[in-house]
């Protein structure tokens, strides 16, 4: 077990901060299922070798483009299957939506996490034309850990991989965290094995982002000021392409990705205008 720092556990230990947390999943896989029965969808596509390695299509008629959505629960919980709610709204506005699975810590490390989400980017670009996903036009967005996995998806070298990116439009990063070091000292680096050198490596203030389309981050008004501060170190950190992060207004952690599923709400218009 980490050493905790019982100040840095109170900011960053989000399922105690909302105690409610086990009616908000249940919710959200409710809502999910729903829509999974009853939307034109392609379940568990694989991308790679791994049971994880799924990626989740749910399609629109007449697509203008791609929303990409990475699920949170830092790295080690949770499952795109959690989160199909949040296509609905995207497919009712013209755009398909690709929800991304990937291995789950303790079994691999952040960095093996981060290698998941770049190879199912370099899948969905290269096959998602085969099972009708237009590719030409793709935002990238993410909640929590997802947050985290969207900015290291913008730091990554496309040109190494042969991978050309110009489709990507710009992205969404809700509620992530971008500087891992606190985490050390919190009771989820159990699972998360992070050292000093990990945690600068895979902490996205510390990396220059090869996209240079815009970044929008967002967090929640009520959120710890910890993870608050988190999306203005990245604001910091990358000024050229993020702007000044939105504070949703009556948003916990949790309820914060509710938001984005709400089509009258300032994040999920943002990402709708990438395609405009």
């Amino acid at each position: 077990m980490p050493t905790i720092n019982p100040a840095l556990e109170a900011e960053y230990n989000n399922r105690v901060l909302v105690p409610d947390h086990p009616t908000i999943f249940a919710r959200w896989r409710r809502e999910s299922a729903n829509v999974r029965a009853s939307a034109p969808c392609t379940l568990d596509l694989a991308y790679g070798d791994q049971p994880r390695h799924k990626i989740d299509l749910f399609h629109a008629a007449n697509p203008r483009g791609t929303v990409v959505f990475i699920h949170g629960g830092y790295w080690r919980t949770l499952d795109k299957s959690d989160f199909s709610f949040l296509a609905k709204p995207f497919v009712d506005a013209g755009l398909s939506v690709a929800a991304i699975n990937y291995r789950l810590c303790p079994t691999v490390r952040i960095s093996d996490v981060a290698e998941d989400c770049r190879q199912a980017l370099i899948w969905i670009i290269a096959n998602g034309d085969a099972h009708n996903l237009p590719v030409e036009r793709i935002a990238l967005t993410g909640h929590s850990a997802g947050g985290h996995l969207v900015a290291m998806l913008y730091a990554t070298d496309w040109q190494q991989r042969q991978c050309d990116v110009s489709c990507i439009l710009g992205g969404l990063a809700l509620s992530g965290v971008y500087d891992l070091a606190p985490l050390l000292a919190c009771s989820m680096n159990a699972d998360l094995l992070l050292d000093r050198e990990t945690a600068h490596a895979n902490s996205p203030i510390h990396l220059v982002p090869t996209l240079t389309v815009p970044l929008h981050l967002a967090v929640g008004a009520a959120e710890s000021r910890a993870f608050r501060t988190q999306s203005r170190l990245l604001s910091a950190a990358w000024p050229t392409i993020c702007d000044t992060p939105e504070e949703v207004e009556n948003a916990n952690h949790f309820t914060a990705v509710d938001f984005l599923a709400q089509p009258t709400h300032s994040m999920f218009q943002r990402v709708v205008r990438l395609f405009d």
